[in-house]
């Protein structure tokens, strides 16, 4: 294939939906390579709790913003932005077309519409608006944001903490809402083009739970506990963390610390793998461009209607 100027195709899902499975199969008809839009992903070490790629599907295709953090670090929405695209970029200086996969939703919406000038957090802002999240509850405080910012109210569940968090925040530290911030910046648009496909699960949500319950029993049948305890026993980690926030590894955490049984452990990594998937659908269905390619995995010609926008992608 020749070189090309920069574009990329974008195969978005929810969790547990099948994205990297019809990935692979795209690779087997087409030089690609994937980046990785997870946030988990990034991290080092933590494998079995992210349905990271096996070392065999790495080995078929180049994957790229996978393993490049320890736990202990943050990974942002800015750097995700940065890192995709030089990696456009140089992917299709190598003749190869870019597939952005994955379901980090803030990510994809600051690499599509760039990001707003927010202030930088101050830790002990940030420590005193947790500690009374986890006094009032979160719902509490979602409630606060009806004044302040009354448009993000509307979009933020009552549970959504680190959104909540950051937006009192930023009101706190400056007497402003995100949304008069957001209002204000025009942003960075994408600069390079691209074609969006999405995956949506068929199943209802009592089906999707019960696939949910099954992939999250396979993990800790692959030793999803054991990795969590390796990951505590480097005594730099905690729940505060992005990386240990991450659903499935919060849970496991919290069950070795005692605070639930196996069975608790179990219900509460459903229910919050259920909740981020339904946030990811919702976020699917109303914030993509009016041409996407919509997909679900028992559609016969999945592969082929991939492949027909991929190659679409090529001749832009």
């Amino acid at each position: 294939m020749h070189k090309f100027t920069p574009r990329a195709l974008v195969l978005l899902g929810p969790t547990a939906s099948g994205k990297t499975a019809l990935a692979l199969e795209l690779a087997k008809l087409i030089s690609i390579e994937i980046i990785s839009l997870d946030s988990a992903l990034v991290y080092k070490g933590m494998d079995i709790g992210t349905a990271k790629p096996s070392k065999e599907e790495l080995a078929k295709v180049p994957h790229h913003l996978i393993d490049i953090c320890e736990p202990n670090e943050s990974y942002s929405a800015a750097s995700f932005r940065e890192d995709t695209i030089r990696l456009v970029n140089e992917i299709c200086q190598r003749g190869n077309l870019p597939l952005i996969c994955g379901g980090t939703m803030m990510y994809y919406k600051a690499l599509v519409d760039g990001l707003s000038p927010l202030p930088a957090t101050d830790e002990k802002v940030r420590e005193k608006i947790r500690l009374e999240g986890e006094t009032l509850g979160w719902p509490v405080l979602h409630e606060r944001l009806k004044t302040i910012d009354p448009a993000l109210y509307k979009k933020l569940a009552p549970m959504d903490k680190q959104r909540i968090s950051r937006a009192l925040e930023v009101y706190e530290m400056t007497g402003r809402s995100v949304s008069s911030f957001i209002e204000e910046h025009q942003g960075d648009k994408c600069p390079f083009p691209i074609k969006e496909a999405v995956i949506l699960p068929d199943a209802d949500r009592l089906e999707l739970r019960k696939l949910i319950y099954e992939r999250f029993l396979k993990m800790l049948e692959n030793g999803l506990i054991a990795e969590v305890e390796k990951l505590r026993a480097r005594g730099d980690l905690n729940l505060n963390l992005p990386s240990m926030r991450s659903v499935g590894y919060r849970q496991v955490w919290e069950y070795l610390d005692g605070l639930y049984s196996y069975e608790e452990m179990i219900d509460k990594a459903v229910i919050a793998t259920a909740r981020l998937a339904k946030h990811q659908m919702t976020w699917l269905r109303g914030g993509l461009k009016a041409d996407r390619l919509v997909l679900s995995l028992r559609q016969k010609d999945a592969k082929v209607k991939l492949l027909e926008l991929a190659q679409s992608v090529l001749n832009l």
